[in-house]
């Protein structure tokens, strides 16, 4: 039986409910733990993320509502901390470590945008060159533990979001594997789960959950965990397809 789902978002960010709207499906979902988390702030792209100004309200909610629901769920308060944030994670319950990000120079390009914005940053980075785009975004990700300090490492593929749409690369590629491969097995050495992130496939963008099956099972073979997580951001999506998939 599903228990818990420790990964959504509100209208503090990028979510269309409020936190006591996701913590009233989740109970009516049946869960016993509901884990409400905002976007980290991001000083070089507000446009996602909660506001600095917004942060100590919002985790005075998120303790209201621990206390006004604690005879029936296990309320916690969460932040998706990423890779390039620099705001303080300590006053969180727990963090999701995730990158949305690939840095080049001084310029953060999000990968998990829009196909426009990928298609670009490869021509104008990386000489049209989708892998190297690749390459850079699982070096960091192989980096984000060390990084965040995080309890839970976020959607591991994110850049491969949108392939069911367009195939930007060839997600059997020997420098793709090659890349992912890498990263996994530096993640692996601090004994952090990984999400079965089923965020893509409630927003219509993939028909499989992050990471890819291949995936899963390369990571599940060297001993990794995993915890499932929706990334909802609304309310009817808490715990989607949970009894789909195995963490």
């Amino acid at each position: 039986m599903i228990s818990k789902d420790l990964h959504m978002h509100t209208a503090y960010c990028d979510g269309r409910n409020t936190p006591e709207d996701m913590v009233l499906s989740a109970i009516d979902k049946g869960l016993t733990t509901v884990g409400v988390c905002c976007h980290s702030y991001t000083f070089f792209d507000e446009s996602y993320c909660i506001k600095k100004a917004d942060i100590p309200r919002y985790l005075a909610e998120l303790r209201y509502l621990r206390t006004k629901y604690y005879d029936t769920i296990h309320v916690l308060c969460g932040v998706e901390q990423d890779y390039y944030s620099d705001y303080p994670t300590d006053a969180f319950d727990y963090v999701i470590g995730s990158v949305h990000y690939v840095k080049v120079g001084e310029d953060y390009i999000p990968v998990d945008e829009s196909i426009a914005i990928l298609k670009e940053a490869a021509q104008k980075y990386f000489g049209g060159d989708m892998y190297a785009l690749c390459e850079l975004y699982f070096q960091t990700v192989a980096d984000v533990v060390n990084q965040t300090d995080c309890d839970i490492i976020g959607h591991f593929d994110l850049i491969s979001k949108f392939i069911e749409r367009e195939p930007l690369f060839d997600a059997d590629h020997p420098r793709y594997a090659a890349a992912w491969k890498a990263a996994a097995d530096e993640l692996l050495k601090y004994d952090v789960p990984f999400e079965i992130n089923t965020g893509a496939i409630s927003r219509g963008y993939r028909t499989s959950p992050y990471p890819s099956k291949e995936i899963q099972d390369y990571i599940r073979e060297k001993g990794g965990r995993f915890v499932l997580s929706s990334d909802a951001h609304s309310a009817e999506n808490i715990a989607y397809k949970f009894d789909e998939y195995d963490a």
